[in-house]
């Protein structure tokens, strides 16, 4: 379909951008148009649209004939004199099914046309087999990302509260659960931090596929514990109490092995009351071990284990919205995150993808390792983990707090509504793709609307979010629902009290 003709400007046409004036309504700011050159098919994306009309160029002109109660449009041509021109930045020339780079400006007076889908489809960089999770913006093409790409280097989900982050999540994990064992099917896991992800557990097509741990039923084997994750799970500890800690762990953990029985946290504090350190150094590490004991976490062994939380083609859902303390939570995080990348190393488990929501919680950029526990181990799955099939995916609705160094290993990042101009400029500087006209476009995207830029694909591309099919978590309902709901239950449990008297 013919879009318009490409103009002369004061810059261009250019080897990197045009304008075109439009003979088209049907033209809109992020189509995707190709111009027939001697070198090849150039492909753009266009970045603006402007309308002009020589008869409202000045105010004051205007205004004072529309004072006399007569509109301009009533007594002159004014539509003959309108055109609109469309800015498009160029992304290469296709020529022989490869896109090159654009060594040459497009000639003005050149036809420029909507884009072929299938050389779009190819140059943009969709993998047929790929995750579906929607349609590229203005045109009826599938989004389909390669999984390796995708996961491979890791990625980041950046949105407001609101813009649909977990919905865009739920859609990534469908596709993940509807893989084949011929495709490749990874393990993967979520930590849940509000229960947004309980729909899969009572979807027909993934109840089978889906298991829920109530974080408050989590536990972490005391035999498990390696004297590594001690000395993070207590922090306040001076050098010489952790080496003396330790050691009674290593020699609780030998005559564990030998009598080939299991020990727990109460197990550890009598052995550490009965030791030979000063009191002192005993009465500190004991008061720090109770204050551990009070968190309720520290088992005999891990519930779940990790080969319950990874196994392929599966969903494992952690799930802490009923825990409120924040540091029982980063442990969690902390332990299991750092089993299953070790349990990953060894080839234990299957390759897996660790899905964190609320990420800025447990990967804060201005924060110590030993005030986030979890955010060491994070950083170490982000800049290690594509060497095992190790993957992290960050969901985040404050990237300006997220630790810099985990998301600089996202390589591919999806973008929804940002309005924070700390969060845009964070998000700009990370992400050398995007233009400040794309950065402009996030604080207007919709709630379903996205822009992934990165690995997983070979342009930014703006994106709808398909329909999910999954069932929606009942909760985080709309508040007249909740407050709906709310005087029902109460009416009904007085209407049974009446009845009972």
């Amino acid at each position: 379909m013919e879009l318009g003709t490409v103009i002369s400007t004061f810059e261009g046409p250019s080897t990197t951008e045009f304008s075109f004036v439009v003979n088209s309504s049907k033209v809109r700011k992020g189509h995707y148009v190709q111009v027939e050159t001697e070198d090849g098919l150039l492909i753009g994306f266009v970045t603006d649209i402007t309308r002009a009309n020589r008869y409202f160029e000045r105010a004051e002109s205007v205004a004072e004939y529309e004072r006399g109660g007569e509109p301009l449009l009533k007594n002159f041509p004014t539509t003959e004199w309108e055109y609109t021109t469309a800015e498009v930045r160029i992304l290469g020339t296709y020529k022989e099914g490869n896109l090159f780079r654009n060594t040459f400006p497009p000639a003005p007076g050149s036809k420029v046309s909507l884009a072929d889908e299938s050389i779009l489809k190819n140059i943009l960089g969709f993998d047929p087999e790929g995750l579906h999770i929607g349609e590229v913006e203005h045109h009826k093409i599938e989004v389909r990302l390669n999984l390796n790409r995708l996961l491979q280097k890791h990625f980041a989900i950046l949105a407001m509260s609101g813009a649909g982050k977990s919905y865009l999540a739920s859609v990534l994990i469908e596709e993940l659960l509807e893989r084949t064992p011929e495709q490749g099917r990874v393990a993967v896991i979520i930590i849940d931090v509000h229960g947004e992800y309980d729909g899969f557990k009572s979807s027909p097509q993934y109840a089978n596929k889906t298991n829920i741990f109530d974080g408050r039923k989590v536990r972490i084997g005391m035999s498990r514990i390696s004297p590594q994750i001690l000395r993070e799970f207590l922090p306040q500890l001076s050098s010489a109490q952790k080496r003396d800690v330790e050691n009674v762990l290593i020699e609780l953990k030998q005559e564990s092995k030998s009598k080939g029985e299991l020990f727990d946290l109460d197990d550890f504090i009598e052995r550490v009351q009965q030791s030979n350190m000063k009191e002192a150094t005993k009465a500190s590490l004991v008061a720090n071990l109770y204050s551990l004991k009070s968190m309720r976490i520290i088992g005999r062994s891990d519930v779940p284990s990790v080969h319950e939380l990874a196994q392929p083609g599966k969903l494992s859902v952690i799930d802490l919205s009923g825990i409120n303390e924040l540091r029982k939570k980063q442990l969690i995080v902390a332990y299991f995150a750092r089993k299953l990348f070790t349990a990953r190393k060894k080839e234990r488990i299957p390759p897996f993808v660790l899905l964190v929501e609320e990420s800025h919680n447990f990967a804060k950029e201005k924060a110590s390792k030993e005030d986030m526990l979890s955010k060491s181990i994070i950083e170490k799955i982000a800049r290690e983990g594509r060497k095992f099939g190790a993957s992290v995916g960050l969901i985040s609705q404050r990237p300006v707090q997220l630790s810099t160094t985990a998301l600089a290993q996202a390589n591919t990042h999806i973008i929804m509504r940002v309005t924070n101009p700390n969060d845009i400029k964070h998000i700009g500087e990370g992400c050398e793709a995007l233009d400040e006209s794309m950065l402009k476009n996030i604080t207007t995207l919709r709630v379903g609307e996205a822009l992934i830029v990165g690995e997983a694909l070979n342009f930014p591309v703006f994106v709808r979010i398909r329909k999910r099919k999954s069932k929606k978590s009942s909760k985080g309902e709309q508040i007249d629902v909740l407050a709906r709901k709310f005087e029902e239950l109460n009416e009904k449990k007085k209407k049974d009290v009446e009845a009972f008297i």
